[in-house]
């Protein structure tokens, strides 16, 4: 294996290693095993949300994402869909300041 590939894997590691990715995977072990009908919520949620924020116009977002909060407030106060939610953001913010990071990283080389 090339030393590219070393460093990428142990790079993997060290990110399955961190707690936030831990966490995640937990709670998503959690819910897909042991609440498979909330599971199916949650996703519907996460759907809907996605389409919310992708799809609706700029005029309407506020009172689309109000209504849309209303809506799920009771959901969202479960402990199960609350805890998923929060470690699923984290992690995704992990992963988004990886992006980040990697694309300045090349930004910056193609500019040398």
């Amino acid at each position: 294996m090339s030393e590219f590939l070393n460093i990428t894997n142990d790079y993997i590691n060290k990110i399955r290693e961190d707690e936030v990715c831990k966490e995640y995977f937990r709670q998503k072990e959690l819910v897909s095993t042991q609440y498979p009908d909330l599971k199916k919520q949650i996703d519907e949620f996460r759907y809907r949300n996605f389409k919310l924020q992708n799809e609706t116009d700029a005029d309407r977002l506020f009172d689309e994402t109000d209504r849309f909060e209303r809506e799920y407030e009771e959901f969202r106060k479960n402990p199960i869909v609350s805890d998923f939610l929060a470690a699923e953001l984290a992690f995704c913010r992990m992963y988004q300041e990886i992006q980040s990071v990697l694309g300045e990283a090349f930004a910056r080389i193609s500019h040398a």
